[in-house]
């Protein structure tokens, strides 16, 4: 199913004058994850056939970070999202096989809406065929071995190096809650906030040559809608990066994006267009003064339950299982199988949150789900003692979206109402900002760092 070998790229010895007693070490991947045959495609729920072909290859890379006792793997994928069994499943494997803690793997996903649907339970939702849902498993199922070995081949070459870090600007993700009078619509609002920050790391080579490029943006990974396999802008962009650079893995990490689109939008022209502008502020980054990365890394990894409001009176739900919306009254019917089938509907979802500290110069907060733009903000806030502050959102896990204290007010699609199309019961209660920040705190202490109390107020 996956048409290519892991491809490794060395990063070679080099002593820092700098850092003269520990030194990082370093090793990269990559596997194709191109299905190899058509299947379901994901992020459109209207989409009623699958792929019609490949447009450009899918890839899981890995990025191996070692100092001292410490290790860190950063394996992103051109996915939709890894589901929380994935990478459950991915982690005991690793941590049977190479002895390592949960702590140590970040999984992130681009949300690629032109790449294989391999979430649970949305064949169910999304209509498919049988033989389609079942694609979805045997793909699933060969993803997991494809990234226990593509980390296995990074962490196979490992080799000393050095790092340094920057960032730069692109403008083309603009909010997309458009408030009107019936509500918040899903249309280009330029007075929304956004984080417009694309952070950057290098790793280096003992010749000074540059091997990987981990970069990443806070936008939503819907430039077009094609019926064929692609990364959408972000695999353009890490496709430029490497054609910029060559000799280099370029790594895509997505950010807060939950509520931001690529404008314009609607062309595979304009993926490409997009890519080229996100590729150009790496190229930038690359070429301002550099911050460099003392050989010192640590982890942490917490899940905080959040809540979900209670389910509609079973009425509402026998209402909706006749209504003339096919989604909503697939869900009605979802949830009144169970409740007729006595099965448990938790209210409660373990939220995945992340701490990467890099010394005192650089930490990378990552949390599950589609997390709105919002906690970019939040986040920032939170470490505003810590000169930069990358942070990433589709994490480990993309249940759905996240929405913020703001947005769940608001209302609309990130505040619930996409959970019409997946097996989660929504909307979230007002707890969700709380339940999250604090387990960005809590993660945050455990990596080393103190926060005042007056935090727990402002946010």
């Amino acid at each position: 199913m996956f048409r290519s070998l892991i491809f490794v790229s060395l990063l070679l010895l080099v002593t820092s004058p700098t850092f003269a007693e520990e030194q990082w070490q370093a090793g990269v991947a990559r596997v194709s994850i191109t299905p190899g045959a058509p299947m379901w495609m994901a992020g459109y729920a209207s989409r009623k056939k699958p792929a019609e072909g490949t447009l450009a290859e899918l890839y899981a890379k890995a990025l191996v970070l070692e100092a001292g006792d410490n290790r860190m793997i950063f394996v992103t994928t051109d996915l939709i999202g890894i589901p929380r069994t994935l990478a459950a499943n991915v982690s005991r494997r690793v941590k049977e096989k190479y002895k390592l803690p949960r702590k140590s793997l970040l999984f992130n996903a681009s949300h690629t809406h032109c790449g294989p649907e391999l979430r649970p339970e949305r064949d169910y939702f999304y209509g498919m065929a049988e033989a389609q849902a079942e694609q979805i498993g045997v793909y699933t199922e060969k993803l997991e071995t494809a990234l226990v070995e593509l980390i296995g081949a990074a962490l196979g070459n490992l080799q000393p190096a050095t790092l340094s870090y920057a960032k730069s600007t692109a403008d083309f993700a603009k909010n997309r809650r458009f408030p009107t009078d019936k509500g918040f619509v899903n249309r280009q609002y330029d007075e929304g906030p956004t984080d417009h920050d694309v952070p950057v790391l290098q790793v280096f080579s003992a010749a000074g040559e540059r091997r990987a490029i981990l970069f990443g943006y806070a936008c939503h990974n819907t430039s077009t809608g094609i019926m064929e396999f692609n990364g959408d802008y972000a695999g353009f962009a890490q496709s430029d990066i490497e054609k910029d650079f060559p000799g280099v893995t370029a790594l895509f990490v997505e950010g807060t994006g939950g509520d931001q689109n690529p404008y314009p939008r609607g062309k595979i022209e304009l993926a490409r267009q997009h890519g080229r502008e996100l590729a150009d502020a790496v190229k930038r980054a690359v070429h301002e003064p550099q911050q460099p990365l003392p050989p010192a890394i640590d982890s942490a990894f917490t899940e905080v339950e959040l809540e979900f409001e209670p389910l509609p009176p079973r009425a509402a739900l026998e209402a909706d299982a006749e209504s003339k919306n096919v989604y909503r009254q697939r869900k009605a019917r979802y949830l009144l199988g169970k409740l007729d089938r006595e099965e448990p509907i938790a209210l409660t979802y373990p939220c995945p949150i992340q701490a990467i500290r890099f010394g005192e110069t650089l930490v990378m907060v990552a949390i599950g789900g589609e997390v709105v733009v919002d906690y970019s903000r939040l986040v920032k806030s939170t470490f505003r003692s810590v000169p930069f502050v990358w942070v990433a959102g589709y994490s480990n896990d993309v249940f759905g979206y996240l929405p913020s204290a703001r947005v769940l007010a608001e209302g609309g699609y990130e505040a619930g109402g996409a959970m019409l199309y997946g097996p989660l019961p929504g909307p979230f209660t007002g707890s969700v900002q709380d339940r999250v920040m604090a387990g960005v705190r809590r993660v945050g202490t455990d990596v080393g760092f103190t926060f005042p109390k007056s935090l727990e107020k402002q946010q």
